[in-house]
């Protein structure tokens, strides 16, 4: 099918705004870009008027735990910074099954379209015996509702007996995780540029893991050419532990097992020197920027213009749900675009730069240049958003309008070719039965709380 998604309000392309009379989507690819001034398309099987409507990539999350919708906003995580909110949500999350991973993929994922996110990464670190197999349940789970998707193989090994944060029965050891590491990847990683699902290797932190798995991962990671992930210099407190118990910052002991290089990505990077963003710029080392999460756990401010000025791949995460505590990615862009005016001026940081943020930058950070982007030969992954509610009555820029205004629901939602939101809602599933389901599995986690 060769379809002409024409007439929109505007088109953002990945990095600016263009003129252009709207796309040609043939199967799961964009066939061209129509101009204004460019004569009608031809062998067109279909067109779609999206007038009113303006027209973008489909955003791109680099960092979520889907896992955690389970857990928002519970009391005995409010008002605290990242260590004591770890310790509190540990014990809870110990009780994780399949079956709540299974459901809060689902929502997460739902939660995510809904919003305009086509392409998803995740970071999932629990494996316990109730939930041996939560990587595959997540395979399931992100087929079904269609999203494109990294799933990470996340780990910890550095119990408290070890001197770690997280409690023991939420570890496990190297060689099993490694083990599991390459199960997974022979499973389920589809390296193609047009491939729905990716694996990475997510070692938690370095606070929950060992040098032994690091340098194990790593080696792994370029065995089997997938990328590596993990939070780094999120606060003042992981950089003081990584002195005391590693006699170095956090971006030394990076490099020193071995993962200061390209195919790389690090969650929030926040508490970085000069020194240490010209050397990861240098390595090609991507950042998921998590500003909601970030202000919410009172972490910090990561410096994201001089990160890109050293040539540092910069993507935007939603982070988990119970650090933000939704999974919007338009809510995101408009928080990075706030938090960035506020730091480095009004005229310093524009609406259409959270935008390319959320679309060709997190493409970047993901190394998946096919995504995030119209232009021809990309893959059809749009979204279309339209201006009807009362929120931006009287706007003037459509595209400026979604972020000032605070939009948070897509009209339309494209992934692989396929409409996978349509008039603002899921075209397959049932959100009532998910929602029940959801609400019943998390009344079930939180009884750890008492």
């Amino acid at each position: 099918m060769r379809t002409w998604i024409r007439s929109p309000l505007c088109v953002f392309d990945g990095f600016r705004e263009v003129d252009a009379d709207g796309v040609v989507v043939d199967g799961n690819r964009i066939a061209a870009i129509i101009a204004p001034d460019d004569p009608e398309p031809e062998d067109i099987d279909s067109v779609m008027d999206v007038s009113g409507q303006v027209l973008m990539p489909g955003l791109i999350n680099t960092h979520h735990h889907f896992y955690q919708t389970l857990t928002r906003s519970l009391d005995c995580a409010l008002d605290k910074g990242l260590f004591p909110w770890l310790q509190s949500l540990y014990p809870v999350w110990a009780g994780l099954t399949d079956e709540m991973v299974d459901i809060a993929t689902r929502l997460a994922c739902s939660e995510l379209l809904l919003s305009g996110c086509t392409t998803s990464a995740d970071h999932h670190y629990l494996f316990t015996d109730r939930c041996r197999n939560a990587l595959d349940v997540q395979v399931g789970a992100v087929r079904s509702i269609g999203i494109r998707s990294v799933l990470t193989r996340g780990s910890m090994s550095l119990g408290k007996r070890q001197g770690g944060l997280p409690p023991d029965n939420t570890t496990q050891g190297t060689d099993e995780i490694l083990h599991d590491s390459e199960r997974v990847i022979d499973l389920y990683h589809d390296s193609r540029p047009e491939g729905m699902l990716r694996i990475a290797l997510a070692p938690c932190s370095p606070f929950s893991v060992t040098r032994e798995l690091m340098i194990g991962t790593a080696q792994l990671g370029a065995d089997r050419s997938v990328m590596l992930h993990t939070h780094l210099a999120e606060t003042i407190d992981e950089n003081r532990f990584c002195l005391d118990r590693y006699g170095c910052r956090p971006l030394d002991y990076l490099e020193q097992v071995g993962w200061l290089r390209k195919g790389t990505w690090l969650a929030h990077g926040i508490h970085f020197d000069q020194s240490e963003i010209c050397r990861l710029g240098r390595q090609e080392v991507g950042v998921a920027h998590c500003p909601t999460s970030n202000m919410m756990l009172g972490s910090g401010h990561c410096p994201v213009m001089s990160l890109q000025q050293a040539g540092v791949r910069i993507g935007l995460g939603v982070d988990g749900s119970a650090s933000n505590d939704c999974s919007n990615m338009m809510q995101e862009v408009r928080q990075a675009f706030l938090l960035h005016r506020l730091h480095y001026g009004a005229g310093g940081f524009g609406h259409e730069q959270a935008m390319q943020l959320a679309t060709s930058g997190s493409a970047d950070c993901l190394g998946w240049p096919q995504i995030g982007r119209l232009e021809p030969g990309s893959l059809a992954d749009i979204v279309l958003f339209d201006l009807d509610e009362l929120r931006f009555s009287g706007a003037g820029n459509p595209l400026a309008a979604l972020v000032l205004c605070g939009a948070h629901r897509a009209r339309n939602v494209m992934v692989d070719g396929t409409w996978r939101v349509r008039e603002g809602e899921l075209s397959d599933g049932n959100l009532e039965e998910l929602r029940a389901r959801h609400r019943k599995l998390a009344a079930e986690i939180r009884q750890v709380q008492t």
